[in-house]
Protein backbone atom coordinates (compact mmCIF):
# COMPACT_ATOMS: atom_id res chain seq x y z
CA UNK A 1 0.00 0.00 0.00
CA UNK A 2 3.14 2.15 1.18
CA UNK A 3 4.61 1.70 -2.62
CA UNK A 4 1.39 2.13 -4.59
CA UNK A 5 0.33 5.33 -3.07
CA UNK A 6 3.93 6.31 -1.85
CA UNK A 7 3.01 10.13 -3.88
CA UNK A 8 0.01 10.72 -2.25
CA UNK A 9 1.50 9.75 1.04
CA UNK A 10 4.06 11.62 0.85
CA UNK A 11 3.00 14.36 -0.32
CA UNK A 12 0.64 15.13 2.50
CA UNK A 13 3.21 14.28 4.92
CA UNK A 14 5.34 17.16 2.81
CA UNK A 15 3.32 19.86 2.55
CA UNK A 16 2.00 19.82 6.75
CA UNK A 17 5.75 19.22 7.51
CA UNK A 18 6.68 22.27 5.29
CA UNK A 19 4.34 24.68 6.23
CA UNK A 20 4.83 23.75 10.25
CA UNK A 21 8.27 24.47 9.96
CA UNK A 22 7.99 27.46 7.85
CA UNK A 23 5.13 29.16 10.39
CA UNK A 24 7.27 27.84 12.98
CA UNK A 25 10.56 29.71 11.81
CA UNK A 26 8.38 33.25 11.23
CA UNK A 27 7.09 33.52 13.92
CA UNK A 28 10.51 32.73 16.35
CA UNK A 29 12.30 35.23 14.07
CA UNK A 30 9.53 37.85 14.21
CA UNK A 31 8.30 37.79 17.85
CA UNK A 32 11.72 36.08 20.00
CA UNK A 33 10.63 34.12 22.85
CA UNK A 34 7.20 34.43 22.67
CA UNK A 35 7.33 33.67 19.13
CA UNK A 36 9.57 30.12 19.64
CA UNK A 37 6.63 29.57 22.49
CA UNK A 38 3.62 29.67 20.13
CA UNK A 39 6.00 28.27 17.27
CA UNK A 40 5.84 25.10 19.95
CA UNK A 41 1.81 25.00 20.44
CA UNK A 42 1.59 25.26 16.30
CA UNK A 43 4.46 22.38 15.99
CA UNK A 44 2.65 19.99 18.29
CA UNK A 45 -1.10 20.87 16.89
CA UNK A 46 0.47 20.28 13.27
CA UNK A 47 2.21 16.75 14.83
CA UNK A 48 -1.05 15.75 15.97
CA UNK A 49 -2.85 16.75 12.48
CA UNK A 50 -0.51 14.96 10.51
CA UNK A 51 -1.66 11.85 12.55
CA UNK A 52 -4.93 12.41 11.85
CA UNK A 53 -4.48 13.36 8.30
CA UNK A 54 -2.34 9.87 7.39
CA UNK A 55 -4.62 8.14 8.82
CA UNK A 56 -7.89 9.25 6.90
CA UNK A 57 -5.47 9.06 3.67
CA UNK A 58 -4.70 5.40 4.21
CA UNK A 59 -8.14 4.74 5.11
CA UNK A 60 -9.31 6.38 1.93
CA UNK A 61 -6.97 4.41 -0.53
CA UNK A 62 -7.79 1.04 1.18
CA UNK A 63 -10.48 0.59 -1.76
CA UNK A 64 -7.26 0.49 -4.19
CA UNK A 65 -7.54 4.82 -4.85
CA UNK A 66 -7.17 7.96 -3.48
CA UNK A 67 -10.53 9.31 -3.46
CA UNK A 68 -9.54 12.25 -1.39
CA UNK A 69 -7.24 15.02 -2.50
CA UNK A 70 -4.57 16.69 -0.09
CA UNK A 71 -7.37 19.48 0.96
CA UNK A 72 -9.93 17.22 1.67
CA UNK A 73 -7.45 14.73 3.57
CA UNK A 74 -6.85 17.64 5.73
CA UNK A 75 -10.16 18.85 5.84
CA UNK A 76 -11.39 15.82 6.54
CA UNK A 77 -8.68 14.63 9.36
CA UNK A 78 -9.30 18.31 10.88
CA UNK A 79 -12.33 17.23 13.72
CA UNK A 80 -10.25 14.91 14.92
CA UNK A 81 -7.17 16.73 15.60
CA UNK A 82 -8.71 17.63 19.81
CA UNK A 83 -9.11 14.07 20.67
CA UNK A 84 -5.75 13.42 19.05
CA UNK A 85 -4.46 15.68 21.10
CA UNK A 86 -5.69 14.94 24.32
CA UNK A 87 -5.52 11.15 23.77
CA UNK A 88 -1.52 11.18 22.32
CA UNK A 89 -0.65 13.57 25.07
CA UNK A 90 -2.57 11.69 27.87
CA UNK A 91 -0.92 8.10 26.30
CA UNK A 92 2.27 10.00 26.17
CA UNK A 93 2.30 10.41 30.28
CA UNK A 94 1.15 7.02 30.88
CA UNK A 95 3.58 5.52 28.77
CA UNK A 96 6.22 7.85 30.03
CA UNK A 97 5.19 6.86 33.93
CA UNK A 98 4.77 3.04 32.53
CA UNK A 99 8.65 3.55 31.51
CA UNK A 100 9.98 5.12 34.91
CA UNK A 101 8.10 2.26 36.43
CA UNK A 102 10.92 -1.03 35.67
CA UNK A 103 10.28 0.01 31.94
CA UNK A 104 7.77 -3.28 31.22
CA UNK A 105 5.02 -1.13 31.90
CA UNK A 106 5.37 1.59 29.63
CA UNK A 107 5.84 -0.95 26.82
CA UNK A 108 2.68 -2.87 27.94
CA UNK A 109 0.35 0.62 28.29
CA UNK A 110 2.84 1.31 24.28
CA UNK A 111 1.21 -1.68 22.96
CA UNK A 112 -2.01 -1.85 24.46
CA UNK A 113 -2.56 2.15 22.86
CA UNK A 114 -0.95 1.72 19.74
CA UNK A 115 -4.48 2.24 18.27
CA UNK A 116 -5.86 5.20 19.78
CA UNK A 117 -5.38 7.38 16.76
CA UNK A 118 -7.37 5.19 14.24
CA UNK A 119 -9.81 4.09 16.95
CA UNK A 120 -10.88 8.10 16.73
CA UNK A 121 -10.33 8.93 13.16
CA UNK A 122 -11.85 5.85 11.52
CA UNK A 123 -13.85 3.97 14.59
CA UNK A 124 -15.34 7.45 15.60
CA UNK A 125 -14.30 6.83 19.51
CA UNK A 126 -13.54 10.07 21.84
CA UNK A 127 -10.51 10.44 23.55
CA UNK A 128 -10.76 8.85 26.89
CA UNK A 129 -13.10 6.20 24.68
CA UNK A 130 -10.04 5.31 22.82
CA UNK A 131 -8.08 4.26 25.42
CA UNK A 132 -10.70 1.05 25.66
CA UNK A 133 -10.88 0.48 22.52
CA UNK A 134 -7.42 0.31 21.51
CA UNK A 135 -7.39 -2.43 24.71
CA UNK A 136 -9.97 -4.77 23.10
CA UNK A 137 -8.65 -4.47 19.89
CA UNK A 138 -4.90 -5.52 20.86
CA UNK A 139 -6.01 -7.86 23.55
CA UNK A 140 -5.23 -11.29 22.45
CA UNK A 141 -2.75 -10.17 20.20
CA UNK A 142 -0.54 -8.46 22.09
CA UNK A 143 2.43 -9.94 21.23
CA UNK A 144 2.11 -10.40 17.59
CA UNK A 145 1.49 -5.99 17.86
CA UNK A 146 4.60 -5.46 19.95
CA UNK A 147 6.92 -7.21 17.35
CA UNK A 148 5.38 -5.22 14.68
CA UNK A 149 6.43 -2.13 16.48
CA UNK A 150 9.64 -3.15 17.07
CA UNK A 151 9.83 -4.22 13.58
CA UNK A 152 8.86 -0.53 12.77
CA UNK A 153 11.07 0.73 15.52
CA UNK A 154 14.38 -0.96 13.90
CA UNK A 155 12.89 0.13 10.50
CA UNK A 156 13.53 3.73 11.37
CA UNK A 157 16.65 3.55 13.31
CA UNK A 158 18.23 1.79 9.86
CA UNK A 159 16.68 4.60 7.93
CA UNK A 160 17.70 7.20 10.43
CA UNK A 161 21.75 5.99 10.37
CA UNK A 162 21.84 5.82 6.58
CA UNK A 163 19.83 9.20 6.23
CA UNK A 164 23.00 11.06 8.89
CA UNK A 165 25.67 9.23 6.93
CA UNK A 166 24.43 11.13 3.79
CA UNK A 167 23.62 13.89 5.30
CA UNK A 168 27.29 14.21 6.86
CA UNK A 169 29.03 16.43 5.51
CA UNK A 170 26.43 19.24 5.79
CA UNK A 171 26.81 21.79 8.86
CA UNK A 172 24.70 20.50 11.93
CA UNK A 173 22.03 23.22 11.62
CA UNK A 174 20.85 22.28 8.04
CA UNK A 175 21.60 18.44 8.64
CA UNK A 176 19.41 18.58 11.70
CA UNK A 177 16.46 20.67 9.69
CA UNK A 178 16.69 18.00 6.32
CA UNK A 179 17.03 14.65 8.22
CA UNK A 180 13.90 16.00 10.30
CA UNK A 181 11.62 16.79 7.34
CA UNK A 182 12.98 13.88 5.23
CA UNK A 183 12.67 11.29 7.65
CA UNK A 184 9.84 12.40 9.29
CA UNK A 185 7.52 12.83 5.07
CA UNK A 186 9.29 9.51 4.44
CA UNK A 187 8.68 7.42 7.71
CA UNK A 188 5.88 9.27 9.19
CA UNK A 189 3.23 7.74 6.29
CA UNK A 190 4.82 4.35 6.76
CA UNK A 191 4.14 4.09 10.37
CA UNK A 192 0.87 5.65 9.48
CA UNK A 193 0.06 2.44 7.76
CA UNK A 194 1.45 0.08 9.84
CA UNK A 195 -0.64 0.79 12.85
CA UNK A 196 -4.36 1.47 10.74
CA UNK A 197 -3.94 -1.85 9.17
CA UNK A 198 -2.96 -3.11 12.25
CA UNK A 199 -6.22 -1.53 13.83
CA UNK A 200 -8.51 -2.96 10.45
CA UNK A 201 -6.99 -6.46 10.93
CA UNK A 202 -7.42 -6.77 14.38
CA UNK A 203 -11.26 -5.22 14.33
CA UNK A 204 -11.87 -7.98 11.79
CA UNK A 205 -10.04 -10.44 13.76
CA UNK A 206 -12.38 -9.70 16.99
CA UNK A 207 -15.54 -9.82 14.13
CA UNK A 208 -16.41 -6.01 14.86
CA UNK A 209 -16.89 -3.03 12.44
CA UNK A 210 -13.79 -0.81 12.13
CA UNK A 211 -15.74 2.26 10.97
CA UNK A 212 -19.38 3.55 13.07
CA UNK A 213 -22.21 1.91 10.78
CA UNK A 214 -20.50 -0.07 8.93
CA UNK A 215 -21.75 -4.16 9.20
CA UNK A 216 -19.24 -6.22 11.08
CA UNK A 217 -17.07 -9.01 9.79
CA UNK A 218 -17.71 -12.56 10.28
CA UNK A 219 -14.38 -14.18 9.26
CA UNK A 220 -11.80 -12.43 11.00
CA UNK A 221 -8.31 -12.76 8.87
CA UNK A 222 -10.28 -13.53 5.51
CA UNK A 223 -12.30 -10.54 5.58
CA UNK A 224 -11.09 -7.43 3.10
CA UNK A 225 -9.39 -4.49 4.74
CA UNK A 226 -6.65 -6.28 5.89
CA UNK A 227 -2.96 -5.87 5.46
CA UNK A 228 -3.53 -5.64 1.66
CA UNK A 229 -4.62 -8.88 -0.14
CA UNK A 230 -5.46 -11.65 2.53
CA UNK A 231 -4.28 -14.67 1.93
CA UNK A 232 -6.59 -17.54 0.84
CA UNK A 233 -6.18 -19.53 4.41
CA UNK A 234 -4.82 -18.25 7.79
CA UNK A 235 -0.67 -18.83 8.36
CA UNK A 236 0.12 -20.23 11.87
CA UNK A 237 -3.30 -22.57 11.93
CA UNK A 238 -5.73 -20.63 11.66
CA UNK A 239 -5.27 -17.45 13.57
CA UNK A 240 -6.51 -14.88 12.24
CA UNK A 241 -3.01 -12.69 13.03
CA UNK A 242 -0.57 -14.88 11.97
CA UNK A 243 -0.42 -17.82 14.63
CA UNK A 244 0.22 -18.38 18.09
CA UNK A 245 -2.41 -16.21 20.26
CA UNK A 246 -5.79 -16.58 20.25
CA UNK A 247 -8.65 -13.97 21.49
CA UNK A 248 -8.62 -15.18 25.18
CA UNK A 249 -5.39 -15.91 25.36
Amino acid sequence: MYRRHAAHFILIAFVIFIVIAAISALLSWAAGTLGAFIALIFTVFGVFLLQAALTKAVQDVRDGRADLDLGETVSAALPFVGAVALASILAAIGIGIGFVLIIVPGLILLTFWSLIVPSIVIGGCRAMESFGRSWRTVRGYAWHVFGTLVLVFLIQIVFTIVLSLVLLALPYGWRSFISNVVSGTLVAPFVAAVITLVYYRLTAAHGEAAEPGAPAPSGGYGQPGGYGEPPAEPPGGGAPYGGGFTPQQ
